[in-house]
């Protein structure tokens, strides 16, 4: 009879092998992530919770716990949840619409918007738009608008949720070349 938690059984389809080999490989993975896709992997091969506790320096329960949520939620269940806190009163839309200013517009009596004048255009609040062009790397002086939009654009809009100041760095480097 076997003492303590039981280990989940963990089967994988070949796509959910594939993601996780991604995340592991991949040098843009948040290293949270990539060691939890490490755990599942080791999982799924038949490994015992003890060996790869030891090898991969956490604890059993650790062990357990992430591969006990890849059973439950499969991938989605390795993702960071949403953290607690006030949620985020400039949506994506603001984003987007304050990009879109920015690149593809100038005011009637400026070369180039200001943070005041482009706040009042879009009705959000100055420092809004300073943190957005920030976050972006946006220098609306230096940049050549309408053709920057198509690129500076997907890496706006993104499926993971992340808010505008939390671009990854390969992101961030993509927005500066481009401008």
């Amino acid at each position: 009879m076997q003492l303590g938690r039981p280990v989940p059984p963990m089967v994988l389809t070949n796509d959910e092998r594939d993601t996780l080999e991604r995340w592991t490989r991949r040098p843009t993975t948040a290293q949270a992530l990539a060691l939890r896709a490490r755990l599942v992997l080791r999982c799924a091969a038949g490994e015992t919770a003890t060996a790869i506790a030891r090898d991969l320096h956490v604890t059993k329960q650790t062990v357990l716990q992430w591969c006990g949520r890849c059973v439950a939620r499969r991938l989605d269940g390795l993702l960071d949840e949403p953290r607690p806190g006030v949620p985020r009163k400039i949506t994506d839309a603001h984003v987007e619409r304050v990009l879109t200013a920015t690149l593809e517009s100038t005011p009637r009596n400026a070369t180039h918007w200001s943070t005041r004048s482009l706040a009042q255009h879009c009705e959000v609040s100055q420092t809004a738009i300073a943190r957005i062009w920030k976050a972006l790397a946006l220098q609306p002086h230096r940049v050549l608008r309408r053709a920057m939009a198509p690129l500076v654009l997907p890496c706006v809009i993104r499926p993971n949720g992340r808010r505008p100041g939390q671009l990854t760095p390969t992101t961030r480097e993509a927005s500066r070349k481009t401008c």
